[in-house]
């Protein structure tokens, strides 16, 4: 049987919220999309036995268990999909690339860039062995920023001067939100810089076509003890009335940086912007336009041309179009999109270029890049804001 005739057989280590978001992308994308491989989700693992069995009936795979290495090494498994908590995304990675599989790892792609330098040396050297990875940087499949990227590459704003980038979030601001995994370091490796810095990091250099080379920030955490959940570690635990525990994360970072091409950036990461829940905003200003973004309306593209004159105002693109990237295979112009089809194109991008024997983007090198950028901003905040140049 032929690679093209033959299956391509997925598991998924973790589950959650995020597993939810990938497991609905897998039986989504062969929907709605030609895939060249049929699409198998045969297996999930996670730790806690009833959870696993709930999702795994709840979500359509097949088989649950609670031992990820068992699951890695079968011989009916292709491809592997990492949606653990950052501090397992090594182990996980690296051992499903030496037993032969291809690899789908959320962001970011690791907590340290020791962790992240091996899991990017495993995956050159599946590589050459047909083998590949790929980071789960889903916002650059939302369309309106697909087209900002092919917009500014047509040179639609000209030469790029400067870049801003916020993340902005809530559920952190109520003192009493529950102490979870993603509060601590040993597991998350950082906060509201690693969690959702590294989305507008991964934005502004996959927008912009530049990567950061240099970063002056600083990170604060707000709240510095929180309630202790009594079940299950994850939101939908109770908070224990009388014992809390530290938090050993960031609430917040903000920091400055250059881009490789010239261009001067800011970036903005916080889970305590009050009212806002998910909004990644990124306003790109060049010599002859602008262009502007903004994830909680996501669906349009706001577009500045300086030589429409006294006239000249920021236009309203509404990114339904077929012609728009990804939309022919979705609903008429005019109906919208939603969180969830960001994962559904990056299954259908990621089966096209495993089926094409080609490496699919963003590679883990490119997800090691942020995780420079991450790193250094733990530097420099250290340093009290001190520039700290990407080595």
């Amino acid at each position: 049987m032929t690679d093209a005739a033959r299956p391509l057989r997925v598991a998924m280590i973790g589950h959650g919220f995020m597993g939810a978001a990938h497991a609905h992308a897998w039986h989504a994308a062969p929907r709605f999309f030609d895939l060249p491989r049929r699409i198998e989700t045969v297996a999930v693992a996670g730790r806690n036995p009833q959870t696993l069995r709930e999702s795994a009936d709840r979500f359509g795979w097949a088989e649950c268990d609670t031992d990820w290495r068992r699951v890695v090494e079968r011989d009916d498994i292709d491809l592997v999909d990492v949606v653990t908590p950052g501090s397992t995304h090594a182990e996980v990675a690296v051992a499903a690339l030496e037993a032969g599989k291809h690899v789908l790892c959320e962001k970011p792609l690791a907590n340290t860039v020791a962790e992240a330098e091996a899991m990017a040396e495993a995956a050159v050297k599946a590589a050459e062995r047909g083998v590949f990875a790929m980071v789960g940087f889903t916002y650059r499949r939302v369309p309106a920023v697909s087209l900002a990227r092919e917009m500014i590459e047509s040179g639609a704003i000209g030469t790029i001067r400067q870049t801003r980038a916020v993340y902005l979030q809530d559920w952190l601001s109520d003192e009493n939100a529950p102490l979870t995994w993603r509060l601590d370091r040993a597991s998350a490796g950082s906060g509201a810089l690693g969690d959702i810095g590294a989305h507008i990091v991964d934005a502004i250099q996959y927008v912009t076509g530049q990567e950061v080379t240099g970063v002056s920030g600083l990170t604060h955490t707000f709240v510095t003890e929180r309630p202790v959940l009594t079940e299950s570690v994850g939101l939908s635990g109770r908070a224990s009335d009388s014992r809390r525990g530290p938090v050993t994360v960031d609430d917040a970072a903000v920091f400055l940086g250059a881009l490789s091409g010239g261009a001067l950036a800011t970036f903005e990461a916080t889970r305590m912007a009050t009212g806002r829940k998910n909004a990644l905003r990124f306003e790109i200003s060049g010599t002859t336009g602008s262009l502007a973004f903004d994830l909680e309306d996501l669906n349009t593209l706001q577009h500045y041309r300086a030589d429409d004159g006294p006239t000249a105002g920021f236009r309203r693109i509404l990114v339904t179009e077929p012609e728009h990237p990804y939309v022919a295979a979705w609903w008429p112009p005019g109906h919208l999109l939603g969180y969830e089809h960001g994962f559904t194109h990056q299954v259908r991008d990621l089966v096209t270029a495993i089926d094409a024997g080609e490496q699919p983007r963003p590679s883990f090198d490119e997800g090691l890049q942020v995780q420079r950028v991450l790193e250094a901003v733990g530097h420099s905040a250290a340093a009290d804001a001190r520039w700290t140049p990407l080595t």
